[in-house]
């Protein structure tokens, strides 16, 4: 039976990496893109060199003024984010035999059984870190796996500019030594949980038994932990896309119920699925949410609309309706995620006497697309309200 080769590819520090990249003064210096200081908000993404000051994604940026005072703040600029993404993942979709772009900086790749074709798969990932640098100037990261699960944690070690394997036959010798903060999908309070009760590696947890971790964490959490510290997390990438639908996702690093960093995720992801679905010709009038708390409990929701999605504005009004629909203060998300389902053909434009401005957005939106379509090497054009101006100008 063929082994599967699995791999996960992930935008190191993304937004950040692209400032860095279009202001070559920046480079090396701490770059934190999200809100500025002054005034409410928190941390998209931020650089590494950032980080050595504490700053992480979703913190308060109150807190990461007080953390890293001499930081470059900047406001997030999602065309260009976007642009670049689109120019890595053309380049992803053109080598894999099954591609699925899960979010703007991260992808999976199931290259199994293209030896013979493509070459081993270590020099197949170098290859495509070394096109993705020439091509954009970005860095990435990539994991190689038997399983999706352990590509992604994979893609993690070595950060920035990884590439780590983790062979069929060290599965097991891997997760034994695994870090309980590196096991993806078990965040802040499960592990905080956890160790209360004196598990405070994998290697613990691996010891034991589902029913004793079913005492202690309910059903649902027991059996994703039980399965997640062997490698086997059930998760298939390509098991959504099967259902003609555009969707992304995020799974945050600790759990939040801070509501300014789930909205702010719900318009970078509204605005990465809408502009993916006219870049490849889809209308839909179908938005879905999807929300795990942190139980591992996940719940989805979707409403049918008379007319389609026009823009990603009125996709955030609809998504943050059914949000607010089952979000109360306080309840903690792990994972949250936006799609256009039931996809259809775009048809012609029709004109309305009375356009919203969600109509003129779209309008903009789809020029913007063609645009992007007809001239890919062009500089940038975006929308004002997404350009931002960065502190020191």
């Amino acid at each position: 039976m063929m082994t599967p080769v699995l791999f996960h590819l992930d935008l190191d520090a993304f937004f950040a990496s692209v400032e860095q990249l279009d202001h070559p003064e920046w480079r090396g210096k701490p770059v934190i893109v999200g809100a500025l200081p002054g005034g409410r908000g928190v941390v998209s993404t931020c650089s590494y060199e950032a980080r050595a000051f504490g700053v992480r994604s979703a913190l308060p940026i109150s807190q990461a003024f007080q953390l890293c005072p001499q930081g470059i703040f900047v406001r997030p600029r999602m065309d260009r984010y976007h642009e670049l993404s689109q120019q890595v993942m053309g380049l992803l979709r053109s080598t894999a035999p099954r591609f699925r772009q899960m979010s703007v900086d991260e992808a999976y790749l199931d290259l199994s059984g293209t030896r013979a074709l493509l070459g081993p798969e270590v020099d197949l990932a170098r290859s495509l870190k070394e096109k993705i640098h020439q091509s954009t100037g970005l860095r990435v990261s990539i994991g190689i796996a038997p399983t999706w699960y352990l590509a992604k944690i994979a893609s993690d070690f070595g950060k920035p500019d990884g590439l780590f394997v983790i062979p069929p036959e060290g599965i097991d010798e891997f997760m034994e030594a695994l870090p309980l903060k590196k096991l993806h999908g078990a965040g802040g309070k499960t592990r905080e949980r956890l160790e209360n009760f004196g598990i405070t590696s994998v290697a613990a947890l691996r010891a034991m038994t589902k029913d004793a971790l079913r005492g202690l964490m309910g059903d649902g959490a027991a059996e994703f932990l039980f399965l997640a510290c062997r490698g086997q997390a059930d998760y298939n990438p390509f098991r959504e896309a099967q259902s003609h639908s555009i969707s992304a996702e995020t799974t945050y690093s600790e759990d939040t119920a801070e509501l300014e960093v789930l909205e702010t995720t719900l318009k970078a992801l509204c605005h990465e699925v809408a502009f993916r679905a006219l870049e490849e010709g889809w209308a839909s009038r179908t938005p879905h949410l999807k929300l795990r708390w942190s139980d591992f409990t996940t719940v989805s929701a979707q409403v049918t609309l008379a007319q389609p999605v026009v823009s990603s504005t009125e996709l955030y009004r609809v998504v943050r309706q059914l949000f607010g629909e089952r979000w109360s203060p306080g309840r903690t998300v792990r994972l949250i995620g936006v799609g256009l389902g039931r996809l259809e053909a775009q048809g012609p434009g029709q004109g309305d006497l009375f356009e919203t401005e969600e109509h003129k957005q779209g309008k903009v939106e789809r020029a913007l697309a063609d645009l992007k379509k007809k001239r890919p090497g062009a500089a940038p054009v975006m929308r004002a309200s997404l350009m931002g101006k960065n502190r020191r100008e």
